[in-house]
């Protein structure tokens, strides 16, 4: 039997879609320190809750005009009448309480680059400015949730933010590389 590239990498991306394949070989537990970013990627997260990954993908370009290209200066100052007109753009997930946490969230990831300097400086103490590699060898040993997952949920929480349980969480933290969670015989494993 040949071997594709199928073969070689994470097993959640094989027979997947381009928006997915890109992201994963990309992105995908890649450690990013670029607010902008950083801010995008927990705003995406939020709005795949209960959704599928490929459509918030999909949808990336639209969401990246409606929330000024998830500038947080630019978003926090949103108005009732811009999150109003975004409940009927068919181009976005339109969903009231995620349009609206996703402003809250601005306003608070504003306060955190003010206090710490970044929201990258303080995101990364998590993890000692180390991303944790967790060597997964079968699919089945990535988690939706962890202790540390659980811990910045509860201090992001505190910091005024919406939408960010534990399992958000997580899935932000394999967004901007905080953990590797890439199979240990995946091509595209940054580790």
């Amino acid at each position: 039997m040949q071997q594709t590239l199928d073969d070689f990498i994470c097993t959640w991306a094989k027979n997947s879609g381009p928006e997915i394949r890109a992201y994963h070989k990309n992105e995908w537990c890649r450690p990013s320190h670029d607010d902008q970013y950083i801010f995008e990627m927990m705003s995406l997260e939020i709005f795949q809750a209960g959704l599928n990954w490929e459509l918030v993908l999909k949808k990336r370009p639209a969401f990246q005009r409606a929330f000024h290209n998830f500038n947080p200066q630019q978003v926090a100052t949103m108005t009732t009448d811009e999150t109003d007109h975004l409940l009927t753009d068919s181009s976005i997930i339109r969903n009231r309480l995620k349009i609206e946490d996703t402003v809250i969230n601005a306003q608070a990831f504003l306060k955190i680059q003010k206090e710490f300097g970044s929201f990258d400086k303080y995101i990364w103490q998590f993890v000692n400015n180390h991303q944790v590699n967790n060597h997964i060898r079968i699919p089945e040993e990535i988690h939706a949730k962890t202790p540390l997952s659980e811990k910045i949920s509860k201090d992001l929480k505190q910091h005024g933010f919406k939408f960010m349980g534990p399992t958000i969480t997580y899935s932000f933290m394999q967004a901007i590389g905080l953990v590797n969670d890439h199979e240990i015989s995946c091509m595209d494993n940054p580790g």
